[in-house]
């Protein structure tokens, strides 16, 4: 078997074999199949695609790949969640601290960014000494004790998709429906999560621009899940415009920190509240939804969720005084407040502008291995449907370089459409 061979098979529309997929994994994992060689390979798989059967087969190789973790000796039931990623989706900042202060544990792996969305790790990164390369022992080590882990994949874990991860942000290839479904299905059935609450986004700055297309991701992951044998949940939910206010890594971290004192953006806010919901109901720590909602919303409200992301960070090695003086966190050379040059209201705020205009300013990567600006981004101040004023302030650019600065500043202005006439808000989720 060659690896050739299975590249112009997919190029030419045909099933791989079970076999076939293995072989390929395999030889990837243990570095007897180049880069480029699996570079060709997804890219045959975006313009193709794959069937569910084939797909399924993948995730489960990328799992096995590695050891998978049995956490039945360690929590009663192994909850995770999971974003598609977005840009200022700062959501598991907030959701696994107040899910783990209603008394149910998550342990979650997390990656880096992927195109023009920011990474749970690089967010947590921006906090001096926070650990993101955890050993499987150091992670049910704190999950037992602790009951909150928030780390990347270790080498151990589903190996085969740290390095198509990496590979996909950087060819292309990140919009695959079949490479997304198995990358993050791989990692929660190898890191041994039960039960799982996927938030799919739809819009702009999502890799699922359409509704269509989310529905296509969201079955295909409830499929491998139902056939791993775990229970899973997909919500899809709107990624048009930024959720929150702030893009970029500590900017979005400081963010977060507001919402779990009860500060934060709205839209943010609810975002959170309604996938802590999902994830309290799922573990059987709510009866209901709503019952959810008022659990989550009572440990914001008595600062227990602050607390348990204080355990999170200090348990990791990170800096809590950053968690409690925000202030400390290392501020961009250049902040300019750019005022809107006309009244109106707004119809579009573009979230994939934005997001990409970020990866300008080195807030992500361009290219594999690109270090990350942690102090640099936007605040985005209005939602489409806000009315606006001449003069009022449109958005905030945090810059460590002028020239940086003066394209991001262009392609900013140009993520912004106006209407004339009332424009309806955006949902927060579409199903």
């Amino acid at each position: 078997m060659r690896a050739v061979d299975i590249i112009v098979k997919k190029r030419q529309k045909l099933e791989l074999t079970s076999e076939e997929i293995k072989f390929f994994v395999d030889g990837f994992t243990h570095s007897q199949i180049p880069d480029y060689q699996v570079s060709a390979w997804a890219m045959a798989v975006l313009l193709n695609g794959m069937t569910a059967r084939e797909t399924t087969d993948l995730t489960l190789a990328m799992a096995r790949s590695g050891e998978i973790l049995d956490l039945s000796g360690v929590v009663d039931i192994a909850l995770d969640k999971h974003s598609s990623g977005g840009v200022g989706d700062k959501t598991t900042l907030v959701v696994l601290p107040v899910v783990v202060a209603c008394g149910l544990p998550v342990g979650k792996m997390s990656g880096r960014g992927l195109g023009f969305s920011g990474g749970t790790l690089d967010k947590m990164e921006s906090i001096p000494g926070f650990r993101v390369n955890m050993t499987t022992e150091e992670f049910k080590k704190q999950l037992k004790k602790d009951g909150i882990v928030l780390t990347g994949q270790s080498l151990d874990l589903a190996p085969a998709d740290g390095k198509l991860y990496a590979l996909r942000d950087v060819t292309g290839t990140v919009q695959s429906i079949p490479l997304i479904a198995s990358s993050i299905m791989s990692k929660k059935i190898a890191a041994g999560a039960q039960a799982i609450v996927l938030d799919i986004k739809v819009g702009l700055g999502a890799f699922m621009e359409t509704l269509d297309d989310a529905r296509r991701l969201a079955t295909l992951m409830t499929d491998i899940g139902r056939l791993a044998g775990r229970k899973v949940v997909t919500l899809l939910s709107d990624m048009n415009q930024p959720l929150g206010q702030a893009v970029g890594n500590s900017l979005e971290v400081i963010e977060a920190i507001d919402t779990l004192h009860g500060h934060g953006p709205s839209d943010f806010h609810e975002h959170c509240i309604q996938v802590s919901a999902h994830m309290l109901v799922m573990g059987k720590g709510a009866t209901d939804l709503e019952s959810g909602r008022r659990m989550a919303e009572a440990v914001i409200a008595s600062g227990a969720a602050f607390e348990k992301f204080r355990v999170l960070v200090r348990a990791q090695g990170g800096d809590v005084a950053y968690l409690d003086n925000p202030g400390n966190f290392p501020k961009a050379k250049h902040i300019e407040v750019v005022n809107a040059n006309r009244s109106g209201n707004l119809s579009q705020v573009n979230a994939r502008m934005i997001g990409e205009a970020s990866v300008l300013l080195g807030a992500g990567r361009g290219v594999k291995g690109d270090p990350v600006d942690h102090a640099v981004g936007f605040v985005i101040h209005h939602k489409v449907g806000d009315h606006i004023k001449v003069g009022k302030p449109l958005f905030t650019i945090y810059a460590n370089d002028v020239t940086r600065q003066t394209n991001a500043r262009k392609s900013l202005q140009s993520a912004f459409g106006w209407s004339e006439k009332p424009v309806a808000p955006l949902p927060l989720f579409y199903e």
